[in-house]
């Protein structure tokens, strides 16, 4: 597990934060962002006060990376590129969440590297990682003025013949089911969100479409939601088309493989974050998936 408790001790009675800046060689920030956590403990007392003072035995709980390999698919001296597999979440949830993507990123590149944005644990691609503070705040700007094009493929429903232009507002609701965090809908209350989807190729043997999505705001799961509205839902979508029965059962993780193809006509969500460009002090970077998507929607659509 990635978080761990550590036994620490102070020899004498001292602040909190300067127990910690010593004892882990961390700057003050760090120290104040930690015990705001209420990573620091004392006697099963959580010190959430930098101001306070510690005294003998304590219990620290710290994020130690778990490795299992997985390496990024291009890398410079200020970022990296991941293409994550469908499954694996960017963050933990939790202090009991268990191996993301995040502990690569720590493992490889120290503490100070991060994922400069967020896709889905279930869709799979790119995750552009910083390796250090300058470079974090410099494309997470580029994200948030919109100067970072983003390209996903989709396996959906339908014949989609055309481009679809589309520019539905998306709203973020609480659910009254406590299951279900939040959904997003169309809804004239949401923030502006635009999505245009370009048909690539159509299996009319099982009347679905591979599309390219291009996200050019980025409200949270909106591709799939705008896919939803216009009637060409993602195959797979666990949260956005099956009824909320089956919703409920996806989040408590009592669907077998075999459950989720027959009740969304596949194992995953079949969405792909496969294209990143962007400008990076003055170098123009394009940065493509090297996954074959059709043959990885086939096999978890369990088509031989």
């Amino acid at each position: 597990m990635p978080f761990i408790t550590k036994k620490l001790h102070s020899p004498v009675r001292q602040m909190a934060l300067a127990f910690l800046i010593d004892e882990l060689g961390i700057s003050r920030s760090e120290g104040q962002r930690l015990i705001a956590r209420g990573r620091l403990s004392q006697n099963g007392v959580v010190m959430d006060d930098q101001f306070g003072f510690i005294e003998g035995s304590c219990e620290f709980i710290c994020f130690e990376p778990l490795s299992r390999g997985f390496k990024p698919m291009f890398v410079t001296n200020d970022f990296a590129v991941y293409d994550k597999p469908s499954g694996l979440s960017v963050h933990p949830h939790s202090r009991l969440s268990p191996y993301t993507l995040n502990d690569e990123i720590k493992h490889q590149f120290g503490v100070d590297a991060n994922a400069t944005h967020r896709i889905d644990q279930e869709t799979s691609g790119l995750v552009l990682v910083s390796r250090h503070k300058k470079s974090e705040s410099v494309l997470k700007k580029l994200f948030s003025e919109r100067l970072i094009s983003k390209r996903y493929l989709a396996m959906v429903r339908g014949h989609v013949d055309e481009i679809i232009d589309i520019q539905e507002p998306l709203f973020r609701i609480d659910h009254p089911n406590l299951l279900i965090s939040m959904v997003v809908k169309v809804d004239p209350r949401g923030k502006p969100a635009h999505t245009i989807i370009r048909p690539l190729r159509y299996f009319p043997e099982h009347d679905m479409t591979l599309v390219e999505a291009s996200p050019l705001t980025g409200r949270t799961h909106q591709i799939r939601v705008h896919l939803f509205h216009v009637k060409h839902p993602i195959i797979g979508d666990p949260v956005y088309g099956p009824e909320e029965e089956d919703v409920n059962r996806f989040i408590k993780k009592e669907l077998s493989p075999e459950d989720r193809v027959r009740i969304g006509g596949s194992t995953r969500l079949l969405l792909h974050a496969y294209s990143l460009e962007f400008e990076y002090e003055n170098e123009v970077y394009k940065i493509e998936s090297e996954k074959d998507f059709v043959k990885e929607c086939f096999e978890a659509m369990q088509i031989y």
